[in-house]
């Protein structure tokens, strides 16, 4: 049974067949390392951060995803620009990405407290298969015969206006889209297509700076432009829209707890939404600037029947070198 969910997952996830899904790594702790989406993000905490996330998705499951994330980010001295990069290790299945960005972000003053950011980035990606790992019903099927291997150069670009209260912001991470299989001897085959993020969050003091009461929505979408694709089989096709709900209360500028919701809504013909998973998480900010948390996501699909849910840690550094310890951090 194992190995058949395996072959199936790998079949929808990795082929395609002429379908688009969420390709890009998905994370619930995403307000900690919003970097990987959203290069204006960098340099938006006023001094030198990093961070460093592991998440294991389904993991009872063979060859489910498995994550790691690595950033950092600082503002230049003049406040204006900021620079940052990205480390990303995606592997589901036969399948390892992996991906480096430098970042490069121009910041625009409004008044005393706003500003806005617009971020731009440039990197590679290597994507590897090695079909040899599946479990395959005809292991003589020419679409599995040869090994993948290919260097992706992209770039991409968003923006991100905030203050100390709110945030606002959108991206498109990747903005060239890429035939995973050119070679194939099929029509049927896996294109890695370009993905819009939206962001934005409050944070309301309740009790002072003792309890600040933050929610918060990430907002996915692919295809969003699909009808002006070149390839006309990929102009009706796309995904649903992915929502992350979050509320969390910071408290004493220490302990964050947090609990979220994702869903989807697809069009379909009954209308109905797609709900994923109900989450939970924390973070704890020690006084040196050393940041630790953990998420767990409970499944409330089909899959809870084989797998206990996913998971993620994280640890991190606010660097904030106009004072001995952090006192106060950000709240985004």
């Amino acid at each position: 049974m194992m190995k058949k969910t395996l072959t199936f997952l790998a079949l929808i996830l990795l082929v395609g067949q002429m379908a688009f899904a969420q390709q890009r790594p998905m994370f619930t702790k995403y307000m900690f390392n919003s970097l990987i989406f959203n290069p204006a993000y960098a340099g938006s905490k006023g001094h030198m951060s990093v961070g460093l996330l592991h998440r294991t998705q389904w993991h009872e499951i063979e060859g489910a995803p498995i994550t790691q994330t690595l950033t950092a980010h600082t503002p230049l001295r003049n406040d204006r620009v900021a620079v940052g990069f990205s480390l990303t290790n995606d592997v589901i299945g036969p399948t390892n990405t992996v991906g480096a960005n430098i970042i490069y972000a121009y910041i625009i003053p409004f008044g005393e407290k706003i500003k806005l950011s617009i971020g731009m980035q440039a990197g590679l990606e290597n994507y590897k298969a090695d079909w040899t790992e599946l479990n395959l019903e005809d292991e003589l099927d020419p679409v599995y015969q040869m090994p993948v291997s290919r260097f992706l150069p992209n770039f991409g670009a968003g923006f991100y206006l905030s203050n100390d209260k709110f945030y606002v912001g959108g991206s498109a991470p990747q903005l060239v889209e890429y035939d995973l299989r050119p070679e194939a001897v099929t029509q049927i085959y896996a294109r890695e297509v370009r993905h819009y993020y939206f962001t934005a969050g409050v944070a309301i003091p309740i009790n002072g700076d003792g309890i600040i009461f933050k929610p918060s929505i990430l907002m996915k979408n692919v295809g969003l432009d699909k009808r002006a694709s070149k390839i006309a089989a990929f102009r009706d096709i796309g995904a649903p829209n992915e929502i992350d709900i979050d509320i969390s209360f910071l408290f004493q500028q220490t302990l964050w707890l947090g609990a979220s919701f994702r869903t989807s809504y697809a069009k379909i013909q009954d209308g109905r939404s797609s709900h994923d998973s109900a989450d939970i998480w924390f973070s704890y900010l020690l006084k040196n600037g050393m940041r630790f948390g953990g998420a767990y996501d409970y499944p409330v699909t089909e899959l809870s029947n084989v797998t206990s849910g996913a998971f993620e840690i994280m640890v991190g550094y606010e660097f904030n070198f106009q004072e001995k310890r952090v006192v106060t951090p950000r709240y985004f």
